[in-house]
């Protein structure tokens, strides 16, 4: 199946494939997750800022300020490699509205699995183009992961635990199977992230973090 949404910060598709109904009675607490990885921006890297002269951080030297939006995740999750797609754009203003100009900034796409490990990081580039006399740019880039089908698909004992149907008055009716340590950890572990973002210097990064 072939899936895909828009957001600007965070984005995720086909979650509805495998929603699980935590309540066990048709009601209240659902939690969907998917084999397709999540697809977001991590905080403070989703901006860059060049100046001109370089070393410069005052504000009448910021030559062009890049962000990336748009971004689009499309997901094929029928094979046993997961591939998650993602298309973005990047919107980009300069100081100067002078002759036209390519502009070329560097991104990475890492994925995640359990919120803490990095299974993999490229780097690439996206080309930001002004056209004469225009303050403001236009880019386009892409992001891809792939992710072992097993390995994001929760374990059948894991799962039943998760859905099983709870009475009222049951012992363990009223806890929610997400609090159960081991319960919570093998869903961490089939839980995986395709993160993309400007690739900063540390410069860049604490500039963005200040700001």
């Amino acid at each position: 199946m072939l899936c895909g949404s828009a957001a600007l910060v965070t984005a995720a598709g086909c979650a509805k494939d495998n929603e699980i109904d935590v309540s066990g009675a048709g009601a209240g607490i659902t939690a969907s997750r998917s084999t397709c990885p999540a697809v977001a921006v991590p905080a403070y890297t989703g901006d860059i800022t060049l100046f001109d002269p370089a070393t410069s951080r005052d504000a009448r030297a910021i030559d062009v300020v890049a962000t990336i939006t748009h971004v689009t995740p499309q997901c094929n999750d029928q094979a046993e490699k997961v591939y998650q797609l993602a298309d973005f754009d990047v919107m980009a203003t300069r100081r100067d509205a002078g002759p036209a100009r390519t502009v070329t900034l560097p991104y990475f796409s890492t994925v995640v699995q359990g919120g803490t490990a990095v299974v993999a990081k490229r780097v690439g580039q996206v080309t930001v183009s002004f056209a004469e006399g225009q303050l403001r740019g236009t880019g386009h880039g892409q992001a891809a992961a792939y992710v072992d089908r097993a390995a994001a698909t929760l374990p059948d004992d894991i799962r039943e635990r998760i859905t099983r149907k709870r009475k009222a008055g049951e012992e363990d009716a009223a806890i929610d199977p997400l609090s159960i340590p081991e319960v919570r950890a093998a869903v961490q572990r089939a839980s995986f992230e395709l993160l993309v973002g400007f690739q900063l210097t540390q410069d860049q990064l604490e500039y963005n973090v200040r700001r």
